[in-house]
C-alpha cells in the first residue's frame, strides 16, 4: 500500500477499497470461470474399442463363412468354370451354372433350392472321378479364377486372427475339397465343407449327410469347438448371409460381412459389428465370368432376371 501514501486518508480508504474490490471480483470471475470449466460436459469422444482379437488367447478361434465373405461370388461356380474349361461337362451345363451365379450375384443371398441344384450340378459333374485329381484341378483352379476374388478386407480379418495365434476355420457350403486349397492357399487352419461320398477315392455322386449349410454350420462349428477345447463365447464368426444367423449367433464376436438385406437388419438390431467391402461400384456389378462364351451365358442371364424383375 506504499504507492498510495501520497493520497489523503480519505482518498487512500477509497482507492485501498476499490483495488480490494477490483481483486475480488477478478479471483471471483476467475473462480467462477472454473466452476464453469468443470461442469461442462466432456467433449464427445468415440469409446475406445477393446483390443479384438485377444493375443495368445488359445480357447479362441475365428469361423469365416466362404462365398461372398472371403470370396466375391459363388466359389462352386469358379469350381465349375474351371471344369468346363477341361471338358468335364457340356455348355448347356454351363448355363445352368451361370444362373445360379447370376442370382446370388444380383439377389444379394443365398437361395437353398439354387444351392442344391448346384450341389446337385457337381456331384453328377465329378461322380466317377478319383478325389486326388480333383484336389489337384482345384489348386489349379484357384489360381485362374479365386485368388483374384479374395476380399482383402477380410483377408485382413483372417490374417489378424492368426496373428494373435489364434485357429482361423472357413466353414461353407461348398465341397469339402474345394473349401480345404482354399483354405491352405490363404494360411488358414482348415475348413469345413459338404462331404461328398468317394468309395477307394473315387466320387460316388451322392453326399456324406447333408449340404454344409444353415443350421448345419452351426452344428459343425459347436461339436469343432468341443473338440477343439475352444470357448464360444470368446471366438468370432463372419458371414454375409442370413442363413449363417445360427453360426453367427453361437460366438460372443458376430461380424455381418458384405452382408444380405436380412443379416444387416438382424445385425444392427442385435448391435453386431458390420463389414462392407464392396464399393457401390462393386455391389452393383454382375460377375461376368472372363471366358467370352461363359460372360455371354451369364450377361443374358443377367438380362433376363432384370427383365423378368421389370415385368412384375
Amino acid at each position: 500500500m506504499a504507492a498510495l501514501g501520497w493520497l489523503t486518508p480519505r482518498r487512500r480508504s477509497a482507492t485501498a477499497r476499490s483495488v480490494l474490490a477490483g481483486e475480488a471480483s477478478a479471483e471471483a470471475a476467475r473462480k467462477s470461470s472454473q466452476e464453469l470449466e468443470d461442469l461442462a460436459p466432456a467433449p464427445d469422444t468415440p469409446a475406445a474399442e477393446p483390443e479384438f482379437p485377444v493375443l495368445g488367447d488359445e480357447k479362441a478361434a475365428a469361423f469365416f463363412d466362404l462365398d461372398n465373405t472371403v470370396m466375391q461370388g459363388a466359389s462352386l461356380f469358379h469350381f465349375g468354370r474351371g471344369l468346363y474349361k477341361r471338358k468335364f461337362f457340356e455348355t448347356r451345363d454351363l448355363a445352368r451354372f451361370a444362373w445360379q451365379q447370376a442370382w446370388f450375384r444380383l439377389a444379394g443371398s443365398e437361395d437353398p433350392e439354387h444351392m442344391q441344384d448346384a450341389q446337385n450340378s457337381a456331384l453328377s459333374i465329378v461322380k466317377g472321378h478319383r478325389v486326388a485329381e480333383l484336389t489337384i484341378i482345384g489348386e489349379e483352379i484357384y489360381d485362374e479364377y479365386m485368388a483374384e476374388r479374395i476380399w482383402p478386407g477380410t483377408r485382413a480379418l483372417a490374417q489378424a486372427h492368426l496373428d494373435a495365434g489364434q485357429k482361423v476355420w472357413l466353414v461353407t457350403a461348398a465341397p469339402v475339397e474345394i473349401a480345404q486349397v482354399i483354405a491352405r492357399r490363404l494360411g488358414l487352419t482348415g475348413a469345413l465343407g459338404t462331404v461328398a461320398e468317394s468309395v477307394d477315392g473315387v466320387y460316388t455322386g451322392k453326399l456324406v449327410g447333408e449340404p454344409l449349410h444353415g443350421p448345419a454350420k452351426a452344428e459343425a462349428v459347436r461339436a469343432l469347438a468341443a473338440a477343439e477345447g475352444l470357448d464360444l463365447s470368446r471366438c468370432a464368426a463372419y458371414s454375409d448371409s442370413h442363413n449363417d444367423i445360427p453360426m453367427l449367433s453361437l460366438v460372443g464376436h458376430p461380424y455381418a460381412i458384405n452382408p444380405d438385406s436380412k443379416l444387416r437388419k438382424h445385425a444392427r438390431s442385435m448391435d453386431w459389428r458390420l463389414r462392407d467391402y464392396r464399393t457401390a461400384r462393386k455391389a452393383a456389378k454382375v460377375g461376368l465370368p472372363a471366358a467370352a462364351g461363359v460372360g455371354a451365358v451369364a450377361g443374358g442371364t443377367a438380362a433376363a432376371i432384370a427383365l423378368h424383375r421389370r415385368r412384375r
